[in-house]
């Protein structure tokens, strides 16, 4: 899905500053310098934006498997040893005990023994993730249900681009405000106010209508319909300072 072009700049400059009215004293900072400075009026405003995605950091795949025998221990006996391998299989490359979640049920049907169980494993490596799902699905073929992996964002990870984004959009604010006060041989200086107008957060794909069922999506297509992207709109106030000088342009 092609994303929305951002908002167009918006950039105000005055180079000079506005006297005051002649019946009207300008205004003086206070004594001690515990007042805030009376405004120059050499100010640049400039809105900015900036669009950042991150992809998911989690993946969880569910295993089920299960076994009906006329003896109890038979059915409990030959899902267990397939648990076993699968959480040997898992830890083996790296996985975490703390990442595995087993559920087992048992229950009699008719005249037989029925064992069930599903295993949830979390991965923050994909790469591994591949690696265990082939190797079960070849060891143990269709004793085991292998579902496919379910892509997501941990809370922090949206945090982070968050956090991320806001801090790009300042960044594009600024040094657009540096090119125009270069414009005009002006230099820029601190920032008076920073504002964060708008932030969008959005899915990827949202608006797409994928013909394919979900079971038959590659995986970069199920990490690329997970992903996340957010969009950050903020405007700020800078002062000019005086002419730029030649050290400074050569930097």
């Amino acid at each position: 899905m092609a994303l929305p072009a951002p908002p167009p700049a918006r950039v105000f400059a005055e180079l000079c500053p506005v006297p005051a009215p002649a019946s009207v004293p300008a205004p003086v900072p206070a004594g001690g310098g515990g007042g805030l400075p009376a405004p120059s009026g050499r100010e640049v405003h400039v809105s900015g934006s900036a669009e950042l995605s991150a992809v998911p950091d989690r993946a969880r795949v569910s295993l089920r498997l299960g076994s009906r025998k006329g003896v109890a221990g038979a059915a409990r006996s030959s899902v267990s040893r397939r648990l076993e391998y699968i959480a040997q299989s898992a830890r083996q490359r790296g996985v975490p005990e703390e990442n595995m979640t087993v559920t087992e049920d048992f229950s009699r049907v008719e005249d037989t023994y029925q064992m069930e169980a599903e295993v949830c494993i979390i991965f923050t490596d994909f790469g591994k993730m591949q690696n265990v799902c082939n190797l079960l699905t070849e060891k143990l073929g269709s004793s085991v249900t292998i579902s496919p992996p379910h892509f997501y964002h941990t809370p922090e990870a949206i945090d982070s681009l968050r956090r991320r984004v806001c801090v790009a959009a300042v960044g594009n604010t600024r040094q657009k405000a540096q090119e125009v006060c270069r414009l005009f041989g002006q230099s820029l200086g601190k920032p008076l106010l920073i504002k964060e107008e708008e932030t969008k957060e959005w899915g990827g794909h949202i608006d797409s209508h994928l013909s394919n069922s979900p079971d038959s999506l590659t995986l970069q297509e199920r990490i690329q319909n997970a992903t996340a992207y957010a969009s950050c709109r903020v405007f700020a106030v800078f002062e000019i300072k005086g002419k730029e000088n030649r050290r400074n342009k050569l930097l």
